[in-house]
């Protein structure tokens, strides 16, 4: 019953970006057949490392921008959750810029780039820095980008956003070219300066492969279809950018709606087919698991059975559903029709013969056609019987019609296990107080080693199927680490060596269990005398047959006592 991995886990691969990771299944148990609900918890290590989604980022900054304006420069990804993932931000030193991490109201934490001190052109064109992104682990793990800033003569307005946050809500079923909504910005420049154009800024790959952003209106509109099982929700960075090259950005939340457009998946986990006849009510036949991938009133599901069977369906955990049978089920309803009214459309059904003894066993209701089993069936006597079904009008002259109906038995495990070697009660009584023959016995060489094949028990089991499979274990041994038997081949083995100091009578009892519900079983016991050769083992055969003909006259005995006994009793009786 043990959990084992089966292959490498990858929670990033798994779980995406949530902050806890679970696998949840089901684990099928036979015999009996029953189901447990299993989960297992995902840990995160830190085996990602921040990285930036472009390698350079490119600024144009203004020479009049005032110390404290502030910059977005992007977002480090790390794939890692908790305090694994990404922490913070460090920038190259210089005079000029700092950075600050800023977190947003998801929790992503992006980096701001914050003017220090005022710039000159004419002392400095452009500056590479180097922005380090880092995470919580230990050690931390970094990511880096290079900064390429390019300082602009005077445009001194930015564009602004009209909002900093948009949210828009979309059906998964909505067809690629659907507006999500418009984004507008505002520029107090003029000229080329207050020309804005939108794009994304830092963005996944996923959603620029779903989305697209007209660059001088700022529509937003869908480029692929959506899946709300697949992705829920998604966030967008639209960037506005003026013509002097200011850039300001907002983010774009779109919720994705679910719509009804998967059907209930039907899974067989087990099934138990054919069912005994003499199965109890209640007796687990079949387990299903249902799965509806849609959320909400969506995604649940309720089960039914249709048509005539004696069986009904419970619900299990998990979204798993259980079959049963119930006592007293009748075998087959047959049905005919007759398209006359009244009287000469009413049927009745009647046996009309069938195979030998058939007509014992099996009834049918006359209204109805329903038929009943009339006695229990034995697999081993009869597997399978025909009956021959009229079904007749009650009009004058009577017309009738019939059909056969054949009726397969099923297999139960009414029969024990029946040892052929060694004879089963070689050593008891004999009938009419007879001493028995002596009970068989094995010679095993002293010199023999660990496998040396001492005997093999042979038994047979009159039923079919899983109630006829047979296994061995040895539950008796006067030296039980001495003897071992296999499992399905019934052979008794020695599990090592002999040694001197093993006695040279052995006593080897094995069970023969069959596989049916209830497991049936039976003993074969075995004799074992340890000896190099038959001569040597003589005297403890010799000390066996005394003991036996001693026990034989104690019996003889005892009969005798107890007819002499029956006879007074008989005497004063009269």
């Amino acid at each position: 019953g043990n959990l084992y991995v089966n292959e490498r886990l990858d929670r990033e691969e798994m779980c995406g970006e949530s902050a806890s990771c679970s696998v949840s299944f089901e684990a099928l148990v036979h015999n009996p057949l029953n189901v447990f609900h299993v989960e297992v918890d995902i840990q995160d290590v830190n085996d990602n490392a921040p990285r930036f989604l472009q390698n350079k980022f490119h600024l144009e900054i203004n020479e009049l921008t005032s110390p404290g304006a502030r910059f977005a420069v992007g977002m480090a990804d790390d794939a890692d959750v908790g305090s694994n993932s990404l922490q913070g931000y460090e920038l190259e030193a210089n005079e000029y810029f700092a950075v600050e991490v800023k977190e947003s109201t998801d929790g992503s934490k992006f980096a701001e780039l914050v003017l220090r001190h005022s710039l000159d052109r004419e002392n400095e064109q452009s500056l590479r820095l180097v922005l380090t992104a880092l995470d919580g682990g230990d050690p931390p793990r970094t990511g880096t980008a290079q900064l390429w800033i390019n300082v602009t003569d005077a445009n001194d307005n930015p564009p602004v956003f009209a909002q900093d946050r948009y949210r828009a809500s979309l059906r998964e079923d909505a067809p690629p070219g659907s507006t999500v909504l418009n984004v507008s910005a505002s520029d107090a420049d003029a000229g080329t300066n207050a020309r804005i154009t939108y794009g994304f800024g830092e963005t996944p790959s996923e959603v620029l492969q779903k989305f697209i952003v007209e660059a001088e209106s700022g529509k937003i509109t869908l480029k692929e279809p959506l899946d709300f099982e697949d992705t829920r929700s998604y966030t967008l960075l639209i960037e506005a950018r003026d013509g002097g090259g200011l850039v300001s950005h907002c983010k774009v939340e779109v919720e994705v709606l679910d719509v009804n457009d998967n059907p209930p998946e039907i899974t067989i986990l087990s099934l138990s087919s054919p069912v005994p006849e003499d199965a109890p009510t209640g007796t687990v036949v079949a387990l299903l698991n249902v799965n509806d991938p849609d959320s909400g009133e969506n995604g649940q599901v309720s089960c039914e059975l249709s048509g005539e069977a004696p069986l009904s369906i419970v619900a299990s955990s998990g979204g798993s559903y259980k079959v049963n049978n119930a006592a007293g089920a009748l075998v087959v309803r047959v049905q005919a029709r007759d398209a006359d009214a009244g009287a000469n459309g009413r049927v009745s059904y009647w046996l009309a013969g069938g195979s030998a003894g058939a007509a014992a066993l099996v009834s049918v209701e006359a209204r109805s056609g329903a038929l009943y089993a009339q006695r229990s069936l034995d697999y081993e006597q009869c597997r399978e019987l025909a009956v021959a079904v009229r079904a007749q009008d009650g009009g004058s002259p009577a017309r009738s019609s019939t059909a056969t109906v054949r009726v397969f038995v099923l297999d139960r495990n009414d029969n024990a296990p029946r040892v052929l070697w060694p004879a089963a009660g070689a050593g008891g009584a004999a009938a009419g107080g007879v001493a028995p023959a002596a009970a068989p016995f094995e010679v095993v060489p002293r010199s023999a080693e660990a496998g040396y094949l001492v005997a093999k028990v042979v038994a047979v089991d009159a039923d079919a199927g899983r109630n006829a499979w047979l296994s061995y274990e040895l539950v008796q041994a006067s030296e039980p680490a001495l003897f071992r038997v296999g499992l399905h081949s019934g052979e008794v083995r020695t599990a090592r060596a002999v040694s001197e100091r093993d006695a040279a009578k052995q006593r080897v009892v094995a069970v023969v269990k069959d596989h049916g519900q209830p497991a049936l079983s039976a003993t074969a016991t075995l004799h074992v005398v340890l000896a190099e050769s038959l001569q040597e083992a003589l005297p403890e055969l010799s000390e066996r047959a005394a003991g036996a003909e001693a026990a034989a006259g104690e019996l003889q005995f005892y009969l005798v006592l107890a007819l002499a006994l029956l006879s007074a009793l008989l005497v004063l009786s009269v």
